[in-house]
């Protein structure tokens, strides 16, 4: 099965991009970072290490060492082209698994250039499972990504878990959006972590969990 049709069967019409949990009606959308300052933007800072426990922690909940994963990673390109899969490279145990690396080019829609600019998603998609991962380092180099800190992870990714129709983002030190093809996939992660839900959006994310759970 590729990514595509995973997405296609399970998350019917959801657009893989940015902003994830205002794509898709069941979803959770937690908070990493608590009482952000600028002098807390360095290495293991208390600030920055409460981000990656949450991540972490969130991430293993929802996913164990053997479930059926698609990792995709999104790179955003100005039209000069992307094809080194490198990047990867030392978030896989083992490096094989690369040759098994699928690539395709799509097109920007959420660029704010003319409709003539070549902007265009490099996006690789790997199916593989969680134990294959260093998913610990990626996470931290994802959270890592605005604060100056090496190392660093700025491409866009999703792990989206076959075994239990989730799908799980990252998007940098802030927060994190995790989708569920039914409310019953993230109703334990849900009632467990309810503490770190983003208050802004808690009022939404409580009626899909009531409901769902009625």
């Amino acid at each position: 099965m590729l990514a595509n049709d995973y997405l296609g069967r399970m998350f019917p019409s959801l657009l893989l991009s940015p902003g994830l949990f205002y794509r898709w009606e069941i979803g959770i959308r937690f908070e990493l970072g608590i009482n952000y300052t600028p002098d807390l933007a360095y290495v293991n800072s208390p600030y920055l290490q409460g981000v990656y426990k949450r991540a972490i922690t969130l991430f293993e909940e929802l996913h164990s060492p053997n479930d059926s994963i698609f990792i995709v990673i999104d790179i955003y390109d100005d039209g000069h082209g992307y094809r080194n899969r490198k990047f990867l490279r030392r978030f896989i145990k083992e490096k094989s698994l690369l040759y098994q690396l699928r690539h395709e080019t799509l097109p920007d829609v959420y660029s704010e250039e003319s409709e003539e600019d070549s902007s265009k998603i490099f996006r690789f998609t790997l199916r593989c499972r969680p134990s294959d991962l260093k998913y610990t380092s990626m996470l931290k180099a994802i959270c890592n990504q605005d604060m100056g800190i090496k190392p660093s992870l700025s491409h866009t990714v999703y792990f989206m878990n076959l075994s239990r129709n989730t799908i799980f983002h990252v998007y940098d030190d802030r927060g994190c959006d995790v989708l569920g093809a039914s409310p019953d996939s993230l109703k334990g992660v849900y009632e467990r972590f309810s503490d770190w839900i983003l208050e802004y959006d808690r009022d939404e994310i409580d009626k899909v969990f009531i409901k769902g759970g009625q």
